[in-house]
């Protein structure tokens, strides 16, 4: 090969070793903002069903939910849930993990689904 033929032979790979590596690091910008999407703030959600005092002064559950779990704990309340107690409510707010749950109210009852309230609606004096 002539001195020119491998000048352009080097200066190809050197470009292809480039665009290989800025393709690797626009997939993990890419990937990252994936990950950081998936850590945003819980989405609100809306939740109906019979509001039970739990085991413990100042907890309370929800039970005999018209749809998803059958019992959700309630870990915090921006609101005053003890007037309904025994009512039907839809409550509002947002889901909390096990872990995270546990940790802000040793005392929220056991449950499969846990959530803080942000708001209430009376639907009902009694529940099924």
């Amino acid at each position: 090969m002539r001195e020119t033929e491998v000048s352009e032979v080097q200066a190809h790979e050197v470009v292809m070793k480039l665009s290989v590596a800025v393709g690797l690091m626009v997939c993990s910008v890419l990937l990252f903002t994936q990950g950081v999407k998936a850590q945003e703030a819980p989405k609100v959600h809306s939740m109906t069903g019979c509001l039970k005092a739990g085991p413990t002064s100042g907890s309370y559950m929800l039970t005999n939910l018209e749809k998803g779990p059958k019992m959700v704990g309630i870990v915090s309340a921006t609101v005053d849930l003890a007037p309904h107690v025994g009512h039907k409510v839809e409550l509002t707010g947002t889901a909390v993990p096990e872990d995270e749950a546990i940790k802000e109210n040793k005392d929220v009852p056991k449950a499969p689904h846990y959530m803080k309230v942000t708001a209430m609606k009376h639907i009902s004096a009694t529940c099924p």
